[in-house]
């Protein structure tokens, strides 16, 4: 038996394999509205045999993009483009979810597919960004350190945008706490210089995660949650596994049900050591120190890598990007190479099984 391939329930819902679509973002949605590209992008991993697909890092406000071409859940007309998409995925077998996201200091930046690097002038489609503290990320522009109301105003963001979301179709939700944007910026010492409820102790500067988790469980009850997290920063003095883990614990309190585990992002000096499954043990200590459900993710490229990391307890399920990109069919791929007979391999493609 595959533990790849065993379903595995949140709360009432069940995945149908623990192979899933991490968060890709696109950079192609017009006004954070997500286009035919993101349709076809989407739905082709449902139809390559995902268990769960993540929508990629969805702004809750237009200042939380990362860049112009964010997709954005801030408004009725982004929910209503994405409810085809969503019906999409959940046609083809795989559990619809979307990542709410706000970039703080890192938003505003020119889309990687422009060739450039650097904050967008507000005269060429920018705007003013926020932080916890008026501290740049290299090569940016100066944040403005968010007040008590730009704080709570963030986190009614993040409830509305998971309203929508649901509405939209939504059956998981993920908040994003990782990669250097708003929420791990709160969480890092490197970047939270705050001397006030929300900075200095561990317990202040979780304190915005924790009160969005909130704000996110008061306006979606009962649906799947789950929080990517960077388990270290990569860099001296900054956020690390251990406090990731004593977070994880707090907000599992707090009815978080799952955790994607990645790394870095938040300082440019981080040193980070990537290869096959880098960031398979940083999943693995969260789980045994938390006591929580975990994915990893980070260059696990082949079926048998993603079996052996299961079989052996560090995980509880893959999260794969590059790999989904290669090859959309992946999860299929997978099965025939780990000679498991799934019931969900598409008719259409029953030529390609064997």
């Amino acid at each position: 038996m595959s533990t790849l391939f065993t379903p595995l329930s949140l709360r009432d819902l069940t995945l149908r394999n623990r192979l899933w679509v991490s968060p890709m973002c696109q950079y192609s949605a017009v006004d954070g509205v997500p286009q035919e590209w993101h349709h076809t992008h989407l739905a082709q991993f449902a139809s390559g045999g995902a268990g769960l697909v993540i929508a990629e890092a969805t702004a809750v406000s237009p200042e939380g993009r990362i860049s112009p071409e964010d997709t954005g859940l801030w408004n009725d007309a982004q929910r209503d483009a994405w409810k085809p998409i969503v019906a999409a995925i959940r046609a083809r077998g795989a559990v619809p979810a979307v990542q709410l996201a706000h970039a703080g200091r890192k938003a505003s930046t020119w889309s990687p597919l422009s060739g450039r690097r650097g904050s967008v002038p507000e005269a060429d489609g920018g705007w003013a960004t926020v932080a916890p503290s008026a501290v740049a990320f290299d090569g940016f522009s100066e944040p403005a350190a968010l007040d008590l109301a730009g704080i709570e105003r963030a986190i009614r963001d993040f409830g509305a945008a998971a309203r929508r979301a649901i509405d939209a179709g939504f059956e998981v939700l993920e908040i994003h706490a990782a990669h250097g944007y708003l929420l791990h910026q709160f969480l890092s010492p490197l970047s939270n210089l705050r001397d006030d409820d929300f900075g200095g102790s561990l317990e202040n500067r979780a304190r915005l995660l924790l009160r969005v988790i909130d704000a996110v469980t008061d306006a979606a009850p009962g649906v799947p949650l789950l929080v990517r997290f960077s388990a270290t920063d990569g860099a001296e003095g900054g956020w690390d596994a251990d406090q990731t883990a004593t977070v994880a614990g707090w907000a599992a309190a707090r009815g978080v049900d799952f955790f994607d585990i990645s790394s870095g992002g938040l300082v440019a000096h981080q040193r980070i050591t990537t290869g096959p499954g880098y960031q398979v043990e940083l999943a693995a200590r969260v789980r045994r120190s938390a006591g929580v459900p975990v994915s990893a993710v980070g260059m696990i490229d082949d079926a048998a890598h993603a079996e052996r990391i299961l079989a052996s307890g560090e995980a509880d399920a893959i999260m794969a990007g590059r790999e989904w990109l290669r090859d959309p069919h992946y999860g299929l791929r997978a099965a025939s190479e780990l000679g498991v007979d799934i019931d969900y391999w598409p008719a259409q493609y029953a030529r390609a099984r064997r």
